[in-house]
């Protein structure tokens, strides 16, 4: 690893990268607005070597799925088939304005309306959206399309939504948001939902409740029928969170367990591009009586075979989105969906299980599990044991990991689990570079504790100042 200096470090006086001819005959004033012409324009001087040397080798130090195994549990960083890109760049896709008519982008039109129609099959729902663009712009979504919903039927008194202790951040924050009261639902020694607190906490208030199955430990929700019927007795509504769908897609349908609504992350389960490498998409699909809320509008396919927006919706919660939607990424996710077809779905899901619980039982020789049962698509471990006798803890293994060149797990998540190490490989490592992988945290564990906690030692930045580097951000050059 190098410590690559800012471009603007770079910087020599008169070193240029380009030669421009002299403007030809109009003066630069008469071409500009005086607004934009500035005489003091603080750009780097480098050449043209300089500047590709420089991003070349900032992109030689980012790490990421292309590199190697990133087995950050919960996010389900899954390798991006280059098939995809092939298909969305293509010039029908990729030059669409968005503001084009529908008579001249018919095949386009086409795809969203059949990717709704796998996606609802794949819920086991009756309706879908497209316009939310990241799974918690599909949770706030969701929540929208159930508060229009109470609202319609005057039960405006219904302010409160259950959500377990093990939820991601985003449920009870983004139930917040939408303006509902947090009930919060403690799990129980199995590491799953306590039916008993949901039958406790469920009465005339409740909107609904946020499950995410399987769970953020991995597990699946054995009585996930039987809470479902809890929460629908009460006159609620059950909201999915579809982020482990990677799990059980192919295989299982919420819709059959009782939920009224779900968000996909088609950036997690359908292998479009994730976080930093590409915007995300969350679509949201919903039983039928959801669907005349939904977000307007929407792709219809009309009598004559073609296909329109439906913009006349009277009971639509209105846009989530300026367009509809990210398009390239839905173009990604229908590639992926129509290549490998059901058994294809259902073969991801098995694998990614399998994947999971062959780490679960091999880093499982030197680090303690969560909940030592067989997992999901992944399984929490834990550093408690190494931070009691070695001082050793969490955080130190994750830097640690980044020296054997392995992006970090998750790390202290789900908060109910102490030292949590959350992991998850996906379908998409081979059996060699999950043995690599044991192999690293095993020869972590048998290590020098002052080299661990002193860790990463082959990074360009070592040890950080955790809580300074989150509050005080440097992000910009200053000469």
């Amino acid at each position: 690893m190098f410590d690559e200096p800012t471009i603007f470090e770079r910087s020599r006086p008169g070193r240029c990268g380009i030669n421009l001819p002299e403007a030809d005959g109009a003066a630069l004033e008469t071409l500009l607005p005086g607004v934009a012409l500035r005489e003091n324009l603080p750009l780097p001087e480098v050449s043209e070597i300089d500047v590709v040397r420089h991003f070349t080798r900032l992109s030689q130090t980012n790490f990421g799925i292309d590199l190697g195994m990133y087995p950050l549990g919960s996010c389900t960083m899954k390798y991006n088939p280059r098939l995809h890109e092939r298909v969305a760049a293509l010039p029908g896709f990729a030059d669409l304005h968005p503001t084009q008519s529908a008579s001249t982008c018919q095949g386009a039109l086409r795809l969203l309306y059949e990717l709704q129609g796998y996606l609802a099959e794949i819920a086991g729902m009756d309706a879908v959206t497209l316009q939310p663009v990241a799974g918690a712009h599909g949770e706030m979504t969701g929540l929208l399309l159930i508060r229009a919903y109470m609202r319609h039927r005057g039960e405006t008194a219904r302010t409160q939504i259950l959500v377990p202790d093990s939820a991601h951040g985003t449920n009870p924050a983004t139930a917040s948001l939408v303006g509902f009261e947090i009930v919060k639902i403690p799990s129980n020694a199995r590491g799953r939902v306590d039916v008993d607190a949901v039958r406790a906490a469920v009465g005339e208030r409740t909107a609904g409740m946020m499950m995410t199955n399987p769970n953020t430990l991995g597990l699946f929700e054995d009585q996930i029928a039987e809470i479902a019927g809890i929460v629908h007795d009460a006159g609620g509504l059950m909201y999915g969170d579809g982020a482990n769908m990677n799990a059980i897609v192919g295989v299982a349908r919420p819709g059959d367990m009782g939920f009224d609504a779900m968000h996909f992350n088609l950036h997690k389960t359908f292998t479009t591009p994730h976080g930093g490498g590409g915007p995300g998409s969350g679509p949201v699909a919903v039983k039928a009586p959801l669907e005349p809320f939904l977000p307007a509008p929407r792709v219809q396919r009309l009598d004559d075979g073609t296909y329109d927006w439906d913009a006349g919706r009277p009971e639509s919660i209105g846009r989530m989105h300026a367009f509809n939607g990210n398009f390239g990424v839905l173009v990604r996710a229908y590639t992926y969906i129509r290549t490998l077809g059901p058994d294809g779905l259902k073969a991801v899901a098995q694998n990614s299980v399998l994947n999971a619980n062959y780490l679960r039982v091999g880093v499982g020789e030197k680090y303690q599990i969560a909940y030592p049962e067989p997992c999901m698509h992944e399984f929490v471990a834990s550093a408690t044991e190494q931070k009691k006798t070695t001082g050793v803890r969490t955080l130190d293994i994750g830097k640690r990991l980044m020296d054997y060149g392995y992006h970090p797990m998750t790390v202290y998540f789900p908060l109910i689990v102490p030292e949590a190490m959350m992991i998850e490989p996906t379908e998409t490592e081979t059996r060699e570079t999950l043995d690599e992988f044991v192999a690293a945290m095993h020869a972590i564990a048998a290590e020098d504790p002052e080299l661990v906690k002193s860790a990463p030692h082959t990074m360009p930045v070592k040890r950080v100042d955790e809580v300074r580097a989150a509050r005080v951000l440097d992000i910009a050059w200053e000469g």
